[in-house]
């Protein structure tokens, strides 16, 4: 695991992936684990390794409903604000409770099926980290992303750069809500 590039010694702005594993040309991991191809171990909340507009562009998929709505998401909101640039692009996937919920109506007759949209929702309780405190909407996450400083908040059907969890599907289903916004 490397050190987190100093404030001013790099030419182009940072591409920071947070949460994520997949190493990719150009882009600089942060996780919480200490995972093979993470950069900077650390976590969304606390961002301060990087300069206040030191990023370019902030991609966190299925991060964000990992934190409490209370305090730790605006702290990680508040800091992907603080170290993207004005105009730089926030891209933030997380688990579509409203698609989830349908979901679990739907497959109440089978129990199998539904525990497994259930773990979508809850978090797969797997490890320690894997437990989900927030749920999401379009409408509430736009709502938070504009309370932050963001613009031109709107869904995709995905982003094209990772092969991670904004991906996933529950049969022909997606059930993430994968949304880009600019930093204004």
């Amino acid at each position: 695991m490397s050190e987190a590039p100093k404030p001013g010694t790099t030419k182009r702005p940072l591409k920071l992936h947070l949460g994520g594993w997949e190493v990719k040309e150009g882009w600089t991991i942060v996780n919480v684990e200490d995972r093979p191809g993470v950069d900077v171990r650390g976590d969304c909340q606390d961002l301060s390794m990087f300069a206040d507009g030191s990023a370019s562009e902030v991609y966190a998929s299925h991060v964000y409903e990992h934190l409490g709505y209370v305090t730790e998401l605006p702290k990680a909101l508040n800091e992907a604000a603080r170290v993207l640039m004005k105009g730089g692009v926030l891209r933030v996937a997380v688990p579509d409770l409203e698609v989830l919920c349908n979901l679990f109506l739907q497959t109440a007759h089978d129990p199998d099926a539904q525990f497994h949209v259930q773990r979508m929702i809850m978090g797969g309780q797997s490890e320690p980290h894997d437990f989900h405190k927030t749920g999401f909407s379009f409408n509430m996450l736009r709502g938070m992303l504009q309370h932050f400083g963001f613009r031109d908040v709107r869904r995709v059907a995905g982003f094209g750069l990772f092969k991670d969890t904004s991906e996933l599907r529950f049969g022909d289903v997606p059930i993430s809500l994968n949304v880009q916004c600019i930093k204004a």
